[in-house]
């Protein structure tokens, strides 16, 4: 089950992300880039509930688990910053098919570095370390899959396109996410002393309070901005050449 409601907020996210990222691409200048900011935002952050919730069924015989909060935290740093600048590839580039592979490059980088900093957070009574051969795996799946989400992202303005790359954005994500727990070696030392961090519970209520927020807001913005220009045509001219178009 929550698996499945990873999966459907990661998508949540990135369906949000895509929709902004065709705002941008019909729009110049200062506004432009806020919306690749937004988009950028709503990605990265999407993807990162993906693993908050994820993380809440992962358990351990024999040990409870916690989270590290500065590590965490940072993993949601990493999430957000580099999603940001595969977001920004594609909006910037004047070729549209490498924006859209660098693009999908640091997205997927951006999803297997937030996965391996996340679960490096976990405290355990014992030791935690990463099969290579699972992790490739993984970061190939969501390098793979993420560039093809932009693509088809990039390439249309339709709800439907938006919505069906949201879908793989999300299973670019989930996919990744837990194809790197399959990775994970756990030596078990039983143990009585308390644990530091905080249980993946703590961390889930105040992000969703967040997340949800922005969400709200960010698609009551996305409502109020319709496409002036509309079509493939427009959704295709990157951000950076339509500004000097301008000029």
């Amino acid at each position: 089950m929550t698996a499945i409601v990873a999966f459907v907020m990661a998508c949540v996210g990135a369906g949000l992300g895509f929709r902004c990222l065709v705002r941008a691409l019909d729009s110049r200048g200062a506004t432009a880039y806020r919306w690749l900011l937004t988009a950028a935002v709503a990605i990265g952050s999407g993807i990162w509930t993906m693993h908050l919730i994820a993380i809440l069924g992962f358990g351990v015989d024999g040990t409870p688990v916690r989270f590290d909060i500065p590590l965490t935290l940072l993993s949601l740093l990493v999430a957000v910053v580099v999603v940001t600048a595969g977001v920004f590839a594609v909006g910037r580039d004047r070729s549209r098919t490498r924006g859209v592979v660098l693009g999908g490059i640091l997205v997927g980088i951006g999803i297997a570095g937030m996965h391996i900093v996340g679960m490096f957070a976990a405290e355990i009574h014992g030791t935690l370390s990463y099969d290579p051969v699972p992790m490739v795996v993984s970061v190939v799946i969501a390098v793979g899959v993420a560039t093809l989400a932009l693509m088809v992202a990039f390439l249309t303005t339709s709800f439907r396109g938006t919505a069906f790359a949201a879908l793989l954005m999300g299973f670019a994500a989930t996919a990744a996410e837990y194809t790197g727990f399959i990775g994970l070696q756990l030596d078990v030392t039983p143990g009585t002393s308390v644990l530091p961090g905080a249980s993946a519970e703590e961390f889930i209520f105040p992000f969703i309070v967040v997340f949800g927020s922005f969400l709200f807001l960010s698609s009551a913005f996305v409502a109020l901005s319709p496409i002036r220009h509309g079509g493939v045509a427009a959704a295709t001219t990157p951000v950076a050449a339509q500004g000097r178009g301008s000029n």
